[in-house]
C-alpha cells in the first residue's frame, strides 16, 4: 500500500511560495492501478518522485508530511532499497539508461540485485516477449527511435520485478501501435497483482485498466473519478480538464488549409546508412513551401532521420532541391531549427527567458515576451529550464523554435506531455510562424495535434515514402483511418 498523508513540497529552486504540490492526501491499495491526470505542471511527476524516493533523496526542497510504501517512510529508506520494491519509467526514458546496448540494460538491474546469471537472462527473455523487443536485443541505444528507447526502458523496470510502477507520461513518445502494445502489458501486470501509477494526459488506452483517475489542479487534488465517471464526460468537459481525447474516434478535422505555395522541396535518390545499412531511401519526393507536413509512422521507421537529413545533421547521399536549386547540407543546416525528441539537449541557460532570447537581437525581445505569455510560461520566465515539468520545457522548446526566424523548422515530437491546452497553443503559434517558414516538418504521433494543425501528410515506412498528401477533407478521413488501423491491428493480436 501507498500512503501519501499531507504532504506538501516545493522544489529547492523553486520561487518561494512556488509549491508543486499542497496538503495531498492519497492512499493506493496493493494491486490498484491508479492514474494522475491533469495540466501540465499540475504536480503528476512531483507525486511519483515522492513513490519511488526520487524526492527528498534525489531532488531536494522542503517536503512536509508523510510518504509511506508499504507502511515503511520514504524518507528513512536508502534509495537502493526502495528501487527493489518500486519500478519507474521516467518521462525521458534516456535518463535511466547506464548503459549503450539493449541487452546490457535489460540486464541492468538485475545484475546490481546480484541474482544468477542464468537468471539474468531468462528474464530478459520474459521481459523481451512482454514487450515485443526481441528485434531490438544486441542493438546500439543511440541507434533506436523515441518510442523504441520509451520500450527498453518499461522493458528493463520489468525485469526487477518489483512490487510497484510507477510510470511517468509512459506514452508520449509511442506510435499507436506500441500505445496498444504498452496496454496489454499493464493489463498483465495488474492481473499479476501489481500496483500501478501512472502519469498521463492520454487516457483512452488506460480506461480497461484503471481503477481511479486523480484528477489534480495548481498542484491539489481536485477530483477523483472512477472509470464510469470519466466516461460521462462530454469532449468539452475533458477538454476543459486539460486531457486529450477519450476516443481517437471522436476527433475531428478543425485546421484550415494554408495558401497553397508555387514553390517547392524536392528530395531525389536521398539515402541514409547506419552502419552499412540502408535506413532511409527516398527515390522522389515533392513537398510544397509553406506546409505543415506531419510526419507518420511506426516507431524507427525513419522518421527521425528524414528529419535530420533536411536539416543537415544527417550524412546521406542524394540531392535537395528548392526551386530546382540544389541546397547542400550545409546551407539547410544554416537555415534549419529543430526541436528535439529530447529537449533537455537543446536547454542550455539559467533562465526560460533567457533560452527563448538566446538567438534572437535585442530589438526582438518584445515578441519573444510575446511568444512567453501565449505559450502559457511567462511565469516561469525567472526559472532554470531544467526544473520545470516534461511539458513545459516542450512549452520552452517550442518557444525557443519559434523566435529563431528560420526558414525550415522541424518538431519532433513537439506535444510529447503537453495538455490539451497547451497543445492547442502550440498548434496556433506553429501554424502562425509557418507563414514566415518555408517548410515545417512535425514529427508526431498525435491524432488531435496533426488533425488540428497540419497541412499535409508524410507517412514513412521502413525507411521509404508509404504515402504523401494533402489534409483535406480526404485526407483527414485517411489519416484518422491509419491511426485507428494501427491501434485495432494490435488489439487483434
Amino acid at each position: 500500500m501507498i500512503e501519501l498523508k499531507q504532504v506538501t513540497f516545493r522544489y529547492d529552486n523553486a520561487p518561494e511560495n512556488a509549491h508543486s504540490i499542497r496538503n495531498i492526501n492519497l492512499t493506493i491499495q496493493t494491486g490498484e492501478c491508479v492514474v494522475l491526470c491533469g495540466r501540465s505542471g499540475c504536480g503528476k511527476t512531483t507525486i511519483t518522485r515522492l513513490i519511488n524516493g526520487l524526492i527528498p533523496h534525489y531532488y531536494e526542497g522542503d517536503l512536509s508530511g508523510y510518504v509511506s510504501v508499504n507502511g515503511a517512510e520514504i524518507k528513512n529508506q536508502q534509495l537502493s532499497k526502495i528501487s527493489q520494491r518500486v519500478g519507474s519509467v521516467f518521462q525521458n526514458p534516456r535518463s535511466q539508461f547506464f548503459n549503450v546496448d539493449t541487452t546490457s540494460e535489460l540486464a541492468f538491474g538485475c545484475e546490481n540485485q546480484g541474482l544468477p546469471k542464468e537468471d539474468v537472462l531468462e528474464r530478459i527473455a520474459d521481459a523481451a516477449n512482454h514487450f515485443f523487443l526481441n528485434g531490438l536485443l544486441n542493438r546500439s541505444i543511440f541507434e533506436l527511435s523515441g518510442g523504441e528507447k520509451q520500450r527498453i526502458a518499461c522493458a528493463s523496470v520489468y525485469a526487477v520485478h518489483p512490487d510497484i510502477f510507477v510510470l511517468d507520461e509512459p506514452s508520449s513518445n509511442l506510435d499507436p501501435a506500441s500505445i496498444q502494445q504498452l496496454k496489454d502489458v499493464l493489463l498483465k501486470l495488474k492481473a499479476e497483482g501489481k500496483t500501478l501509477v501512472i502519469s498521463e494526459h492520454r487516457l483512452y488506452y488506460l480506461l480497461d485498466i484503471a481503477d481511479r483517475f486523480i484528477w489534480l489542479d495548481q498542484g491539489e487534488v481536485r477530483s477523483v473519478y472512477t472509470r464510469e465517471e470519466i466516461l460521462a464526460f462530454s469532449p468539452a468537459q475533458i477538454s476543459a480538464m486539460g486531457l486529450r481525447a477519450l476516443d481517437l474516434k471522436q476527433v475531428e478535422g478543425e485546421a484550415e488549409p494554408l495558401k497553397h505555395s508555387e514553390h517547392e522541396f524536392m528530395f531525389q535518390d536521398l539515402e541514409c546508412k547506419v552502419s552499412g545499412h540502408s535506413v532511409l531511401y527516398i527515390e522522389s519526393l515533392q513537398i510544397p513551401a509553406g506546409e505543415i507536413v506531419a510526419v507518420i509512422g511506426h516507431n524507427g521507421a525513419g522518421k527521425s532521420t528524414f528529419a535530420g537529413c533536411l536539416c543537415g545533421i544527417r550524412k546521406h547521399t542524394g540531392k535537395v532541391f528548392y526551386d530546382r536549386t540544389e541546397r547542400n547540407a550545409k546551407k539547410r543546416l544554416k537555415e534549419s531549427y529543430m526541436v528535439m525528441q529530447d529537449v533537455n539537449h537543446q536547454l542550455f541557460t539559467e533562465s526560460v527567458r533567457d533560452e527563448v532570447t538566446l538567438n534572437i537581437p535585442e530589438k526582438q525581445s518584445e515578441q519573444a515576451e510575446n511568444i512567453l505569455r501565449q505559450m502559457g510560461i511567462a511565469e516561469l520566465a525567472e526559472c532554470h529550464p531544467l526544473a520545470l515539468s516534461g511539458g513545459q520545457k516542450q512549452r520552452v522548446a517550442i518557444a525557443s523554435a519559434l523566435c529563431a526566424g528560420k526558414k525550415i523548422l522541424i518538431y519532433d515530437e513537439p506535444t510529447s506531455g503537453l495538455d490539451y491546452e497547451s497543445m492547442r497553443c502550440a498548434c496556433a503559434l506553429i501554424r502562425e510562424v509557418s507563414r514566415q517558414a518555408e517548410l515545417s516538418l512535425v514529427i508526431t504521433h498525435d491524432l488531435e495535434f496533426i488533425m488540428a494543425c497540419c497541412t499535409c501528410v508524410l507517412h514513412i515506412d521502413h525507411g521509404t515514402v508509404k504515402a504523401f498528401y494533402p489534409l483535406d477533407s480526404r485526407g483527414k478521413a485517411r489519416v484518422k483511418k491509419e491511426f485507428l488501423l494501427q491501434k485495432e491491428s494490435e488489439e487483434r493480436l
